[in-house]
Protein backbone atom coordinates (compact mmCIF):
# COMPACT_ATOMS: atom_id res chain seq x y z
CA UNK A 1 0.00 0.00 0.00
CA UNK A 2 1.25 3.78 -1.05
CA UNK A 3 2.21 6.11 1.82
CA UNK A 4 -1.20 7.90 0.35
CA UNK A 5 -3.14 5.25 0.27
CA UNK A 6 -2.46 4.87 4.40
CA UNK A 7 -3.27 8.10 5.05
CA UNK A 8 -6.21 8.09 3.50
CA UNK A 9 -6.70 4.99 5.20
CA UNK A 10 -5.96 7.18 8.51
CA UNK A 11 -8.17 9.59 7.45
CA UNK A 12 -11.35 7.42 7.37
CA UNK A 13 -10.51 5.65 10.44
CA UNK A 14 -10.54 9.02 12.21
CA UNK A 15 -13.85 10.02 11.13
CA UNK A 16 -15.30 7.13 11.78
CA UNK A 17 -13.76 7.08 15.43
CA UNK A 18 -14.89 10.65 16.10
CA UNK A 19 -18.20 11.39 18.41
CA UNK A 20 -21.22 13.28 16.32
CA UNK A 21 -21.30 16.74 16.57
CA UNK A 22 -24.66 18.79 17.25
CA UNK A 23 -25.35 21.44 15.50
CA UNK A 24 -25.58 24.68 16.96
CA UNK A 25 -29.47 26.29 17.29
CA UNK A 26 -30.67 27.43 14.21
CA UNK A 27 -27.67 25.83 12.05
CA UNK A 28 -28.97 23.85 8.99
CA UNK A 29 -29.00 19.86 10.38
CA UNK A 30 -26.38 19.00 7.20
CA UNK A 31 -23.65 20.86 8.71
CA UNK A 32 -20.95 19.15 10.69
CA UNK A 33 -17.66 19.82 11.35
CA UNK A 34 -15.00 17.56 10.42
CA UNK A 35 -11.06 17.41 10.37
CA UNK A 36 -9.65 19.33 6.85
CA UNK A 37 -6.85 16.99 6.26
CA UNK A 38 -7.21 16.20 2.57
CA UNK A 39 -5.53 19.30 1.52
CA UNK A 40 -2.30 17.37 3.87
CA UNK A 41 -2.68 13.79 2.06
CA UNK A 42 -2.57 15.19 -1.63
CA UNK A 43 0.72 17.45 -0.50
CA UNK A 44 2.00 14.06 1.59
CA UNK A 45 5.12 13.56 0.37
CA UNK A 46 6.14 10.30 -1.56
CA UNK A 47 9.23 9.31 0.87
CA UNK A 48 10.93 9.94 4.37
CA UNK A 49 9.64 9.59 7.46
CA UNK A 50 6.31 11.22 7.63
CA UNK A 51 6.84 12.44 11.83
CA UNK A 52 10.03 14.35 10.46
CA UNK A 53 8.05 16.06 7.60
CA UNK A 54 5.26 16.84 9.82
CA UNK A 55 7.03 18.64 12.77
CA UNK A 56 9.52 20.55 10.03
CA UNK A 57 6.10 21.81 8.21
CA UNK A 58 4.41 23.05 11.12
CA UNK A 59 7.83 24.34 13.08
CA UNK A 60 7.52 27.94 13.49
CA UNK A 61 9.44 29.75 10.95
CA UNK A 62 12.79 30.81 12.03
CA UNK A 63 13.76 34.43 12.89
CA UNK A 64 15.43 36.41 10.43
CA UNK A 65 19.19 36.78 11.00
CA UNK A 66 20.62 40.35 12.25
CA UNK A 67 22.17 41.89 10.11
CA UNK A 68 26.08 42.01 10.68
CA UNK A 69 27.16 45.60 12.22
CA UNK A 70 28.72 48.15 9.49
CA UNK A 71 32.55 47.57 9.84
CA UNK A 72 33.86 51.08 10.97
CA UNK A 73 36.61 53.11 9.64
CA UNK A 74 40.40 52.02 10.12
CA UNK A 75 41.58 54.97 11.69
CA UNK A 76 45.46 55.95 10.45
CA UNK A 77 48.38 54.18 11.89
CA UNK A 78 50.23 56.56 14.01
CA UNK A 79 54.27 56.60 13.61
CA UNK A 80 57.35 58.06 15.39
CA UNK A 81 59.68 60.64 13.82
CA UNK A 82 62.60 61.04 15.29
CA UNK A 83 62.93 64.65 15.31
CA UNK A 84 66.42 64.70 16.98
CA UNK A 85 68.00 62.50 14.27
CA UNK A 86 66.31 64.92 11.70
CA UNK A 87 67.77 67.54 13.14
CA UNK A 88 71.28 65.62 13.11
CA UNK A 89 71.07 65.34 9.28
CA UNK A 90 69.98 68.94 9.04
CA UNK A 91 66.33 68.94 8.78
CA UNK A 92 63.89 71.57 9.59
CA UNK A 93 62.01 70.55 13.13
CA UNK A 94 60.21 73.00 15.60
CA UNK A 95 62.96 71.62 18.07
CA UNK A 96 65.86 72.75 16.55
CA UNK A 97 65.55 76.51 17.07
CA UNK A 98 66.29 79.39 14.64
CA UNK A 99 68.43 78.09 11.70
CA UNK A 100 69.23 79.41 8.50
CA UNK A 101 67.69 76.37 7.13
CA UNK A 102 64.93 77.44 9.07
CA UNK A 103 64.59 80.50 7.62
CA UNK A 104 65.14 79.98 3.98
CA UNK A 105 61.86 77.42 3.86
CA UNK A 106 59.89 79.97 6.10
CA UNK A 107 61.01 82.14 2.70
CA UNK A 108 60.20 79.37 0.51
CA UNK A 109 56.31 78.41 1.84
CA UNK A 110 55.05 82.03 2.41
CA UNK A 111 54.52 82.42 -1.99
CA UNK A 112 53.07 78.81 -2.12
CA UNK A 113 50.85 79.11 0.71
CA UNK A 114 49.42 82.36 -0.70
CA UNK A 115 48.46 81.01 -3.45
CA UNK A 116 47.49 77.66 -2.36
CA UNK A 117 44.66 79.60 -0.33
CA UNK A 118 44.14 82.20 -2.65
CA UNK A 119 40.99 82.55 -5.45
CA UNK A 120 41.54 79.95 -7.85
CA UNK A 121 40.94 80.71 -11.57
CA UNK A 122 38.23 78.60 -13.00
CA UNK A 123 38.66 75.04 -14.22
CA UNK A 124 42.26 75.32 -12.41
CA UNK A 125 43.57 72.82 -10.06
CA UNK A 126 43.32 73.03 -7.19
CA UNK A 127 46.55 75.01 -5.50
CA UNK A 128 47.24 73.37 -2.67
CA UNK A 129 48.28 70.46 -4.58
CA UNK A 130 52.07 70.92 -4.96
CA UNK A 131 54.87 68.93 -6.06
CA UNK A 132 58.03 68.77 -5.56
CA UNK A 133 60.51 67.25 -8.86
CA UNK A 134 63.71 67.99 -10.32
CA UNK A 135 65.29 67.51 -13.62
CA UNK A 136 67.07 64.63 -12.49
CA UNK A 137 68.51 62.22 -9.41
CA UNK A 138 70.17 63.78 -6.65
CA UNK A 139 69.35 67.05 -6.38
CA UNK A 140 67.79 66.92 -3.38
CA UNK A 141 64.05 66.80 -4.26
CA UNK A 142 62.74 64.07 -1.61
CA UNK A 143 64.97 66.80 1.45
CA UNK A 144 63.57 69.51 0.14
CA UNK A 145 59.52 68.24 -0.03
CA UNK A 146 60.15 66.82 3.74
CA UNK A 147 61.47 70.40 4.65
CA UNK A 148 58.78 72.08 2.89
CA UNK A 149 56.31 70.14 4.76
CA UNK A 150 57.97 70.18 7.70
CA UNK A 151 57.85 73.76 8.00
CA UNK A 152 54.23 74.23 6.59
CA UNK A 153 52.93 71.77 9.49
CA UNK A 154 54.67 74.60 12.38
CA UNK A 155 52.00 77.13 10.48
CA UNK A 156 49.22 77.45 13.16
CA UNK A 157 46.59 77.98 10.65
CA UNK A 158 47.65 74.75 8.64
CA UNK A 159 47.79 70.93 7.75
CA UNK A 160 50.19 69.20 5.68
CA UNK A 161 50.25 65.45 3.80
CA UNK A 162 52.96 64.74 2.78
CA UNK A 163 52.41 62.26 -0.76
CA UNK A 164 55.64 59.67 -1.35
CA UNK A 165 54.98 59.73 -5.18
CA UNK A 166 58.45 58.77 -6.41
CA UNK A 167 56.59 55.33 -7.22
CA UNK A 168 59.53 53.31 -8.82
CA UNK A 169 62.13 54.88 -6.22
CA UNK A 170 60.21 55.37 -3.37
CA UNK A 171 62.60 57.56 0.00
CA UNK A 172 60.49 59.63 2.11
CA UNK A 173 59.85 56.87 4.22
CA UNK A 174 63.83 55.79 4.15
CA UNK A 175 65.08 59.24 4.78
CA UNK A 176 62.65 59.53 7.60
CA UNK A 177 64.22 56.03 8.90
CA UNK A 178 60.41 54.39 8.99
CA UNK A 179 59.69 51.04 7.29
CA UNK A 180 57.91 50.28 4.45
CA UNK A 181 54.00 50.52 4.13
CA UNK A 182 51.39 50.20 2.01
CA UNK A 183 50.11 53.59 0.21
CA UNK A 184 49.25 55.54 -3.00
CA UNK A 185 49.63 52.50 -5.38
CA UNK A 186 47.66 49.97 -3.62
CA UNK A 187 44.71 52.20 -3.30
CA UNK A 188 44.88 52.42 -7.38
CA UNK A 189 45.29 49.05 -7.39
CA UNK A 190 42.17 47.94 -5.06
CA UNK A 191 39.21 49.94 -4.91
CA UNK A 192 38.21 48.37 -1.94
CA UNK A 193 41.20 50.47 0.37
CA UNK A 194 40.08 53.59 1.56
CA UNK A 195 42.75 56.83 2.29
CA UNK A 196 42.59 56.06 6.07
CA UNK A 197 43.75 52.51 5.57
CA UNK A 198 47.58 53.02 4.00
CA UNK A 199 47.69 57.10 5.91
CA UNK A 200 50.23 57.49 8.40
CA UNK A 201 49.92 59.70 10.94
CA UNK A 202 52.93 61.19 13.10
CA UNK A 203 53.72 62.63 16.36
CA UNK A 204 54.36 66.05 14.45
CA UNK A 205 50.12 66.46 14.87
CA UNK A 206 49.84 68.86 11.53
CA UNK A 207 51.60 66.24 9.64
CA UNK A 208 50.52 63.42 7.76
CA UNK A 209 51.91 60.69 5.22
CA UNK A 210 51.05 58.82 1.91
CA UNK A 211 53.55 56.25 1.36
CA UNK A 212 53.83 55.51 -2.42
CA UNK A 213 53.36 51.55 -1.34
CA UNK A 214 53.19 49.03 -3.73
CA UNK A 215 55.98 48.77 -6.98
CA UNK A 216 54.09 48.29 -9.94
CA UNK A 217 54.94 48.20 -13.52
CA UNK A 218 51.57 50.34 -14.24
CA UNK A 219 52.56 53.36 -12.48
CA UNK A 220 51.89 55.86 -15.35
CA UNK A 221 48.51 54.71 -16.08
CA UNK A 222 47.17 54.80 -12.57
CA UNK A 223 48.11 58.37 -12.26
CA UNK A 224 46.77 58.80 -15.45
CA UNK A 225 43.53 57.35 -14.13
CA UNK A 226 40.20 58.70 -13.02
CA UNK A 227 40.83 57.12 -9.94
CA UNK A 228 43.99 59.32 -9.53
CA UNK A 229 41.91 62.31 -10.29
CA UNK A 230 39.02 61.47 -8.28
CA UNK A 231 41.80 60.53 -5.41
CA UNK A 232 43.62 63.82 -5.27
CA UNK A 233 40.51 66.44 -5.59
CA UNK A 234 39.31 64.52 -2.72
CA UNK A 235 42.73 65.42 -0.63
CA UNK A 236 42.64 68.73 -1.77
CA UNK A 237 38.52 69.35 -0.69
CA UNK A 238 38.51 67.10 2.04
CA UNK A 239 39.89 69.78 4.45
CA UNK A 240 39.99 73.52 3.82
CA UNK A 241 43.35 74.02 5.53
CA UNK A 242 45.33 71.13 4.10
CA UNK A 243 48.36 71.53 2.14
CA UNK A 244 49.46 68.35 0.28
CA UNK A 245 53.31 67.85 -0.73
CA UNK A 246 53.93 65.31 -3.38
CA UNK A 247 57.42 64.24 -3.56
CA UNK A 248 57.45 63.44 -7.60
CA UNK A 249 60.11 61.18 -9.49
CA UNK A 250 62.77 63.45 -12.00
CA UNK A 251 60.85 64.95 -14.92
CA UNK A 252 63.99 63.83 -17.64
CA UNK A 253 63.87 60.33 -16.73
CA UNK A 254 60.34 59.02 -15.91
CA UNK A 255 56.91 59.48 -17.80
CA UNK A 256 55.16 59.80 -13.85
CA UNK A 257 56.17 63.13 -13.12
CA UNK A 258 54.91 64.37 -15.87
CA UNK A 259 51.45 62.47 -15.31
CA UNK A 260 51.57 64.15 -12.07
CA UNK A 261 52.05 67.25 -12.89
CA UNK A 262 48.72 67.16 -14.74
CA UNK A 263 47.16 66.89 -11.48
CA UNK A 264 48.92 69.25 -9.42
CA UNK A 265 47.98 73.26 -8.95
CA UNK A 266 51.50 74.50 -8.25
CA UNK A 267 54.87 72.90 -9.34
CA UNK A 268 58.73 73.48 -7.28
CA UNK A 269 61.57 72.14 -9.50
CA UNK A 270 64.80 71.89 -7.51
CA UNK A 271 67.91 72.64 -9.17
CA UNK A 272 71.30 71.74 -8.09
CA UNK A 273 73.79 74.14 -7.88
CA UNK A 274 77.15 74.03 -9.59
CA UNK A 275 75.91 70.87 -11.10
CA UNK A 276 72.93 70.37 -12.88
CA UNK A 277 73.52 71.70 -16.30
CA UNK A 278 70.99 74.76 -18.25
CA UNK A 279 70.19 72.16 -20.64
CA UNK A 280 68.59 69.68 -18.20
CA UNK A 281 66.79 72.18 -16.78
CA UNK A 282 65.18 73.95 -19.91
CA UNK A 283 64.73 70.84 -21.18
CA UNK A 284 62.90 69.86 -17.74
CA UNK A 285 60.86 72.67 -18.01
CA UNK A 286 59.52 72.10 -21.45
CA UNK A 287 57.94 68.82 -20.05
CA UNK A 288 55.90 71.08 -18.17
CA UNK A 289 55.19 73.72 -20.92
CA UNK A 290 51.71 75.24 -20.14
CA UNK A 291 51.72 74.42 -16.90
CA UNK A 292 51.26 77.51 -14.46
CA UNK A 293 52.75 77.94 -10.98
CA UNK A 294 56.17 76.60 -12.10
CA UNK A 295 58.57 77.86 -9.28
CA UNK A 296 62.22 76.78 -8.79
CA UNK A 297 64.48 76.11 -5.89
CA UNK A 298 68.34 76.70 -6.21
CA UNK A 299 69.55 73.74 -3.93
CA UNK A 300 73.22 73.10 -2.34
CA UNK A 301 74.30 76.84 -3.13
CA UNK A 302 78.02 77.72 -1.48
CA UNK A 303 79.47 80.77 0.32
CA UNK A 304 79.10 84.01 -1.84
CA UNK A 305 82.44 86.10 -0.91
CA UNK A 306 81.29 89.07 0.22
CA UNK A 307 77.83 88.26 1.86
CA UNK A 308 77.84 87.26 5.45
CA UNK A 309 75.15 85.27 5.36
CA UNK A 310 73.69 83.42 2.01
CA UNK A 311 70.91 80.80 1.68
CA UNK A 312 71.24 77.17 0.49
CA UNK A 313 67.68 77.57 -0.93
CA UNK A 314 66.44 80.46 -3.23
CA UNK A 315 62.97 80.46 -4.53
CA UNK A 316 62.50 82.33 -8.12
Amino acid sequence: MSIIEKAASRIDKQRQAAAPVTPAAGAPADVSVEPVLDTAVALAPASGAQAAVDAAAFAPAAAPAAEAPAQPRSTPRKVELDLGRMRDLGMVTAAGGRTNLLEEFRIIKRPLLKRAFGERSAGANPANLIMVTSSLPGEGKTYCAINLAMSIAMELDHTVLLVDADVARPSVLRTLGLPAHRGLMDILLDDKLDLSDVMLRTNVDTLSILPAGTSTSRATELLASSSMSSMVLELANRYPDRVIIFDSPPLLLTSESRVLASHMGQIVVVVEAQTTTQHAVKEALQQLDGMNNVNLIYNKTRDIPGIEETYDYHYG
